[in-house]
């Protein structure tokens, strides 16, 4: 079975390299971190994810119109953010996951296989 894929789009450096070491350690091919929407989106149509990490706020702008089309193609999004709370985002995007900065690195990955499990 091959290892499932995962895009990382963080802009802050610290945090993205320290979420693409997380995920890559626990055995999951990553691409990232992306630091801007249009690297972001480079990457999906490059290659379509399995799942999307994708801070809310990204160098060129917020990521929920990338987003949108990452669901309607069934990618599951988990959005990280430290600028928009859990409650702002399920308003606009039900069903998804969300994780507030700081998260812990096992919340990550445990967020990471509740996405990979088909609704």
């Amino acid at each position: 079975m091959d290892r499932a894929y995962v895009l990382v789009a963080e802009d802050e450096h610290i945090i993205g390299c320290d979420l693409v070491e997380t995920v890559k350690e626990a055995g999951f091919e990553v691409d990232g971190p992306m630091h801007d929407v249009s690297s972001a989106m480079l990457s999906y149509q490059k290659r379509k994810p399995d799942v999307a990490i994708l801070d809310v706020q990204l160098g060129d702008g917020l990521v929920f119109n990338f987003a949108e089309q990452l669901i309607a193609e069934n990618v599951p999004v988990i959005f990280h953010s430290g600028a928009f709370t859990h409650d702002e985002i399920a308003e606009r995007f039900p069903g998804e996951y969300t994780i507030e900065k700081p998260c812990p690195p096992d919340q990550m990955l445990e967020r990471v296989q509740q996405a990979l499990i088909p609704k």
